[in-house]
């Protein structure tokens, strides 16, 4: 008889009815879900669903249900986290085979099992299996020992006494047609039956989250749009607005804030297609409105890609992210970090990441909290540079962040290559890079050995908000570390010049010797993380085309200091992304700040200003100094709930000295090796280093949560803003003809637009290295804290 068995990721609104029969029969008494409800299985489920070390799957057979599979991260495990059998590999398995419907197919249970490890050892990362099985159930301990299982030891588990168990790769019993590798394997002639694994992880693709992510998205497009002045919304009579395309018609209600921000409810948008009623689609939305977007033809497809992707993303977030902000307030900064589930707040196609794959994805993206490795390059000392900050050494910088017996490793590895250690510098590059293209579009330097390969370094990271800029989790006083990554995403290639950085470590020093030297910044708990260390390689061949390239940042990274050692004692460190994120259940985790703290959300303001928007008016009233102080660049320091300081960020790539003008400003001298930060602005732009980058890109929607959750007016937000920035005058009057000049408290600011550049070029944005040039303005906005 052939068996065709399959396995897929289980689909909870198709599969709970038939799971509940599986858990509650009397033969799955060792799967404690003796007495479980519907309900109670759902909500086991959903838990796994949501869990990023842990998921589920169905098994079939001949296409019908069959089994159920669930893989976990041992290290991730209650009762086995901590356990000193566990090693670095090591991955975990449930199997629950169904109670056989007419009478029991012989030896079926048996090639389900083969099937089950087959799948497990089919991951490449997966050294060893780790069971538990009650010690209590002798029939599964059995089938375990027979397939390569060695038992280890009892140990104490929620509800149970367990055998752990482990089955190494080269332990494992496997029929001679499974022997694999690979996600997709058929079995031999000899054995009739054939095993396909299903590891595209795609439950989250289902019409209800899809319609979600739709809704959303639309709903944020239509806002942003209108506030860049590129739809002009009809109010109607009834209190709702109207947009027409050429094809389709959107109604919806909205509120409307200063700086014409726009909250548009996603449940309201009704679109009618000629009268007849039709789903809401971001895709189409741009698609209809394309020539009044401004989107070139031949750009289209890409940012319609950039589109899907970024509903992808939300639709697997609404399927596997959904944390309430209730367990978000007292988070840990990581923790806070992979909660986040917005991206930027402006731009409407935010998570484009072209060039990921599903898998990649699961992998990689920072919503999954995934433990990632980076793996290691030598690259050729003579063809590589490395740029070290103040105090810092090559020695010291590797010994840091390499442990010894890995230092050794790489060392031994070039050695038995024949080459000398000394000849090579260390370069941390991300898995997909190395996979994707320094393996492949690099391939001539890898077998030159110019670049050589070491494998993977034995400290967990997890990637944060910028997607290619990686925490150590292992160990949190590490170093971030930051590398290049040649997907394409929100306006970006997201590449690192090995050139452009060569001067990083020396602009990090001068801008931290400014703000650590200076008292006001001090007392208001500002500091910045130093990019410490940079290195690029340029032994390949695109360093030697006429023309710059996307391809010659593709081998580069950077080491940045780590804000864990710098956190006072109960102090909570988060993102300030954060105070923009708001959960499945529309809750805002700042409303639940403000509420948990002990003071009212005016003072929770005042406060949360004097830590960010102080110390940026200050360094460009005495300074001349311009950071790009958006969510993902700045992490608050939170004591009692309440924000008291701040680290800035990204400093290499987006910080500016923006004068002085002829015949005014402060004259701030800069070393000769970073003179490049000092940039030529037009005097009436030099103050949307506040207006745009703080009041638009970020104010504009903490004030909007605030009053829509009604926990302060934006008239008061916005006025404690002014005062924030007249009390700090008041203080300095010394800088009195520095804040006439930026006069941040004038009637209007030019309106530049975020989205508009996108839709311009959504390949590359703006120049880097002119990007005042490269705005795009729609007119002028009042200023919320006008005089």
């Amino acid at each position: 008889m052939t068996h065709d068995i399959t396995i897929e990721p289980l689909d909870l609104s198709r599969d709970l009815e038939l799971l509940h029969a599986w858990v509650t029969h009397p033969r799955s008494v060792y799967w404690m879900m003796q007495d479980a409800s519907v309900e109670d299985v759902r909500a086991e489920y959903a838990g796994i669903a949501a869990n990023p070390h842990h998921d589920a799957f169905l098994g079939r057979v001949g296409g019908r249900p069959a089994f159920l599979v669930e893989t976990y991260d041992p290290a991730h495990a209650e009762g086995l986290a901590g356990l000193p059998e566990l090693q670095d590999g090591d991955g975990g398995m449930h199997v629950l085979v169904a109670p056989p419907v007419g009478a029991p197919v012989p030896g079926l249970t048996t090639k389900i099992f083969d099937a089950v490890l087959a799948f497990c050892f089919a991951d490449p990362s997966v050294d060893r299996i780790v069971v538990e099985p009650d010690a209590r159930n002798t029939a599964i301990r059995a089938k375990n020992v027979a397939a390569g299982f060695t038992e280890l030891r009892e140990i104490p588990m929620p509800g149970k006494t367990s055998m752990l168990s482990v089955c190494p790769r080269a332990d494992w019993n496997h029929p001679d047609l499974v022997k694999v590798a690979t996600t997709e394997f058929a079995a031999t002639a000899t054995d009739s039956r054939q095993i396909r694994l299903v590891r595209g992880h795609a439950d989250h693709l289902t019409p209800e989250f899809m319609d979600r992510a739709q809704r959303h998205l639309v709903a944020k497009a239509l806002g942003e749009f209108s506030h860049e002045r590129l739809l002009a919304p009809e109010s109607l009579d009834d209190g709702t607005w109207r947009v027409e395309t050429d094809r389709s018609s959107y109604r919806f209600t909205a509120r409307v804030y200063a700086l014409e921000h726009w909250v548009v409810d996603a449940a309201s948008i009704e679109r009618t297609i000629d009268g007849t009623p039709a789903a809401p689609d971001a895709q189409e939305f741009i698609a209809e409105l394309a020539p009044v977007l401004g989107i070139p033809d031949n750009l289209l497809p890409t940012y319609l890609e950039e589109i899907a992707s970024t509903l992808a993303s939300t639709a697997w977030k609404l399927a596997h992210r959904q944390v309430p902000v209730r367990d978000l307030v007292d988070a840990g900064y990581q923790d806070l970090e992979s909660a986040m589930t917005e991206g930027h707040p402006a731009f409407v196609a935010n998570n484009g990441r072209i060039g990921f794959g599903l898998d990649d994805y699961r992998a990689f993206a920072p919503e999954t909290g995934s433990a990632i490795r980076l793996h290691w390059v030598a690259a050729r000392r003579d063809l590589s540079h490395l740029s070290l900050g103040e105090g810092e050494t090559e020695q010291t910088l590797y010994d840091g962040e390499l442990a010894p017996e890995v230092r050794a490793s790489f060392d031994g590895r070039l050695r038995h290559l024949g080459l000398d250690p000394a000849a090579y510098l260390l370069l941390p590059v991300h898995p997909w890079q190395w996979t994707n293209k320094l393996a492949i579009t690099f391939a001539p330097d890898v077998a030159r050995r110019d670049l050589v390969h070491l494998g993977t370094g034995d400290d967990d990271y997890r990637a944060q908000q910028s997607i290619r800029t990686f925490f150590n989790t292992s160990r949190p006083e590490r170093h971030y570390v930051k590398t290049a990554l040649a997907i394409q995403n929100m306006g970006f290639v997201r590449g690192l010049s090995p050139a452009y950085m060569a001067v990083t470590p020396a602009i990090n020093d001068w801008v931290a010797s400014v703000v650590h030297s200076d008292e006001e910044l001090r007392a208001n708990g500002f500091e910045v993380l130093r990019e410490v260390a940079a290195i690029g390689y340029t032994g390949d061949a695109f360093h030697r085309t006429a023309a710059p390239s996307p391809y010659r940042k593709m081998i580069a990274a950077l080491w940045r200091e780590s804000p864990v050692p710098r956190a006072g004692e109960g102090e909570q460190l988060s993102t300030m992304a954060a105070l923009l994120h708001r959960d499945a259940d529309g809750d805002a985790l700042i409303t639940a700040w403000i509420k948990s703290s002990p003071v009212d959300a005016a003072t929770w303001v005042r406060s949360y200003l004097r830590a960010y928007l102080r110390p940026l008016v200050h360094c460009l009233y005495a300074y001349d100094l311009a950071f790009m102080p958006h969510g993902e660049n700045l992490l608050l320091k939170l004591r009692d709930h309440v924000p008291v300081g701040a680290f800035m960020k990204d400093i290499g790539e987006e910080v500016a000295v923006m004068g002085p003008s002829t015949g005014s400003g402060t004259g701030v001298e800069l070393p000769a090796e970073i003179e490049r930060i000092r940039v030529a602005v037009p005097e009436d732009m030099k103050p949307l280093a506040v207006h745009t980058d703080v009041f638009d890109g970020v104010l504009r929607f903490v004030a909007a949560i605030l009053d829509e959750d009604g926990m302060l007016a934006e008239e008061e937000f916005w006025a404690i803003a002014r005062d924030t920035i007249t009390e700090h005058l008041a203080d300095h009057p010394e800088l009195a003809e520095a804040a006439a000049r930026y006069d941040l408290l004038a009637e209007r600011f030019r309106h530049s637009c975020l989205n508009r550049l996108q839709l311009r070029n959504t390949l590359q944005m703006v120049d880097i290295t002119d990007q005042s040039q490269s705005l795009i303005f729609a007119g002028t906005l009042r200023n919320p804290v006008a005089r």
